[in-house]
């Protein structure tokens, strides 16, 4: 069984952005090390969304390619956060709301469409994964328009704005290959359960505990003063 190029690239991509992915959160945050593993998360993730939903698009699946534009989006305005210190919104802030808007409009509107349907989804996927895709992005955009109407963000709300980008991108993407592509996994660890809960589903819930218990810690002040040096 041949393997196209692009499936080969876009797993590659994936395998290093959880690995990195996963190094950037358990180190402290503006540590050497969460600086070298955060870029290489960036360049994998928005190497793996972009063919994900390359791939996803040439085979007409609508979610993937939803999804993977989300990723791209989550993962660049993430970076934008630490780069762009002390700059107003220009047009890159502008036209990645626009694309938040564009991705929960359409994700929330097929949701919408597949409840009604007699199926209750649309392609391969539920009514309510495309409602919950949908959802994440809209709140990104309010979010982003919210720091337009300030005019930026700074401090404990700029740590806050990349560290949960970055993590919700990560549970996508452990989402996308543990649960997604379970069928590569033997059958007892698809059937192995860790307090009623699937081995397989255990890293998209570790990602989202570190990611709560990071944005805990930049609510202290104190910690923040020891972790804003990384984004000056």
């Amino acid at each position: 069984m041949t393997t196209s190029p692009i499936l080969t690239f876009h797993v590659i991509a994936g395998a290093i952005g959880l690995l990195s992915g996963a190094t950037a959160l358990v180190f402290r945050k503006g540590s050497r090390p969460h600086r070298v593993a955060g870029n290489v998360f960036f360049v994998s993730m928005l190497c793996m969304a972009a063919s994900g939903a390359y791939r996803a698009y040439s085979q007409s699946s609508v979610l993937p390619v939803l999804v993977g534009i989300l990723t791209s989006y989550l993962v660049a305005t993430a970076w934008a956060t630490v780069k762009r210190n002390g700059l107003k919104p220009g047009f890159f802030e502008y036209g990645a709301l626009l694309v938040a808007l564009a991705v929960g409009g359409s994700g929330i509107t097929i949701g919408i469409e597949a409840l009604n349907g007699e199926t209750g989804s649309m392609g391969d996927f539920i009514a309510k994964q495309y409602l919950f895709f949908g959802s994440v992005a809209l709140v990104a955009a309010t979010l982003d328009l919210r720091m337009i109407f300030r005019g930026g963000v700074s401090g404990a709300q700029r740590i806050a704005r990349h560290l949960w980008r970055m993590s919700f991108a990560l549970y996508i993407a452990a989402s996308s290959f543990f649960l997604g592509q379970a069928q590569v996994f033997p059958d007892a660890v698809r059937e192995a359960q860790v307090f009623s809960v699937s081995v397989l589903a255990l890293p998209k819930y570790v990602v989202l505990v570190l990611m709560i218990f990071w944005l805990s810690r930049t609510l202290v002040p104190n910690w923040y003063k020891k972790a804003k040096i990384y984004f000056e």
